[in-house]
């Protein structure tokens, strides 16, 4: 397998603000060989040395993506992360696909070195959103009745590649759920969890596991943002990996019964007896009462809707069934890197804490 040494590359990250985009910008710059662009819907601010710029961009908006993208002739790589969300499955096809067909198009006809284009995907490519699958999942399991707009993205690509006469490669990257600090993000487990700890532990309460009674004992798999980062690079590096997809782990299986009790003993806190709990209800009415913690304990001055997941974390709370990925196939490409899940959670808590965004 020979890895791609080419000189200085150029990263387009898409969905730059993200949990996963922001730690891909943050690994890609501890590698002196990338220059990095940012593109999300708010901006953000360049680094001194010229190294990462931001570019406040409507994906959707094909003009809009034309003229702030038009420019970019030096971009070598794509690293798509963005994603718009929608009330059904079927309504997320059209702005997710028209966004990186926007992408796509207008940095191919910009940029004429371009070389490889990565696409993030997740185990929703497996049904795992809709219920019980086939586990361990496996890169060459059969696709499932659409619509899922992650199909369309991969089917695109494909085509869009085989217009251009293979002039670039692709990936796709399928993480199951992401760990990460990234704040404003309605898809961060760990900030969610954090958030719930330190609300029940304000009100005197045990810490209870709120999802579905049997979501407590089944098997389950996360990815941490930086091991994700990691993995992303590697693969659109390594031209043995080109036109490949990747499950990435961390490595290891758990069950909440486990972790729960562990991170109740990192808050200080008992545990409860689990008790389903719609937390998108009944952490609805909190704001006051987080506004208070904030006051009392010095924390950083984030409202409490951006501090909130709370439909995401239900969303995963309410999994009664095994949710984890066969990752050897990365591990046979040469990817041997992992992360203990149990760490991973501390050291997301101690870094909320740290940056005052918990107590």
């Amino acid at each position: 397998m020979s890895t791609e040494n080419t000189g200085k590359q150029t990263a387009l990250v898409v969905g730059a603000k993200g949990v996963i985009g922001s730690k891909l910008i943050e690994h890609l710059l501890t590698l002196p060989e990338w220059d990095v662009i940012g593109l999300s819907r708010r901006g953000g601010e360049d680094r001194a040395d010229g190294r990462l710029r931001h570019i406040a961009v409507d994906l959707l908006d094909a003009g809009d993506t034309r003229a702030k993208l038009a420019p970019l002739e030096h971009v070598t790589h794509i690293f798509y992360t963005a994603y718009q969300h929608r009330a059904t499955w079927s309504e997320l096809v059209a702005p997710n696909l028209a966004m990186l067909e926007n992408t796509v198009e207008t940095v191919e006809a910009a940029a004429p070195g371009l070389r490889h284009i990565s696409l993030m995907q997740g185990y929703k490519v497996y049904g795992g959103h809709l219920g019980p699958f086939k586990t361990p999942a496996r890169e060459t399991d059969a696709q499932f009745m659409p619509p899922e707009f992650m199909f369309d993205q991969q089917r695109y690509l494909e085509q869009q590649q085989a217009q251009s006469g293979q002039r670039w490669s692709w990936s796709a990257i399928r993480p199951a759920v992401v760990g990460g600090a990234a704040l404003g993000n309605p898809m961060n487990l760990a900030l969610a969890i954090a958030v719930y700890a330190s609300i029940s532990k304000a009100l005197g309460l045990p810490l209870r596991f709120p999802g579905k009674p049997g979501a407590y004992d089944k098997l389950v798999e996360m990815t941490d943002a930086g091991l994700l980062a990691k993995a992303t690079v590697w693969a659109a590096a390594n031209e043995g990996c080109a036109n490949q997809a990747f499950n990435i782990g961390n490595g290891d299986i758990f069950r909440w019964s486990e972790m729960w009790p562990k991170i109740a003993r990192w808050f200080d806190m008992e545990v409860g007896p689990p008790l389903p709990l719609a937390l998108a209800d009944v952490m609805s009415d909190k704001a006051p009462l987080w506004e208070s913690i904030a006051r009392a304990h010095g924390l950083a001055a984030h409202s409490y809707d951006t501090l909130s997941s709370w439909g995401f974390a239900d969303f995963v709370f309410s999994w009664d069934y095994d949710m984890f990925g066969d990752v050897s196939k990365a591990r046979r490409f040469g990817f041997h890197e992992y992360v203990e899940s149990e760490r991973m959670f501390y050291r997301l808590f101690e870094e909320f804490r740290r940056n005052k965004v918990i107590p």
